[in-house]
């Protein structure tokens, strides 16, 4: 089965264990490419990789220095850029629309969320909602459940069942 047009920047993750989580859901999901930015740790990082159990060999990754120069590269190769924040503007995960597709989303880091750079040349913001006391989710929960929203807007699109 060939990937979904979906990607991940996981930018600025101080934790290795949420970026082998991340590879994971990226693999269980079927998504593209998994983009890494900033200090956040690269596959070699031992924390990775005993989280991720081997997605990270799987899943096709790339580590890029500046993040601004990834968007405008991924822009020209036809990405919409989401970055999962809440913050204004966002709209729901559940209201992205065929036309979003290919997409890259970002992820920010634990603490500090998506930089407002990074956030500003993004395409889109996308959010989840919270019903909750706390206004946030560890970014790999987070990831997962917007990952696995995308993937079922693309096959409801297509007409399939994810």
């Amino acid at each position: 089965m060939l990937p979904h047009p979906i990607s991940v920047i996981a930018h600025d993750i101080r934790s290795a264990h949420n970026v082998g989580s991340i590879f994971r859901t990226a693999d269980s999901a079927g998504l593209k490419h998994v983009y890494i930015t900033g200090f956040t740790a690269t596959p070699e990082h031992r924390g990775v990789r005993k989280t991720a159990l081997g997605a990270e060999t799987s899943v096709p990754w790339s580590y890029h220095t500046d993040p601004l120069v990834l968007l405008d590269v991924l822009k020209k190769e036809g990405m919409t850029i989401a970055a999962l924040e809440r913050t204004v503007g966002a709209v729901s995960v559940g209201d992205a629309k065929a036309g979003h597709f290919p997409m890259a989303l970002i992820l920010g880091n634990e603490v500090t969320g998506v930089p407002p750079e990074l956030i500003e040349a993004s395409d889109m913001a996308l959010a989840l909602p919270q019903f909750g006391l706390k206004d946030s989710l560890n970014v790999s929960v987070a990831f997962g459940i917007a990952a696995y929203g995308l993937v079922g807007l693309l096959h409801s699109f297509n007409g399939a069942k994810p």
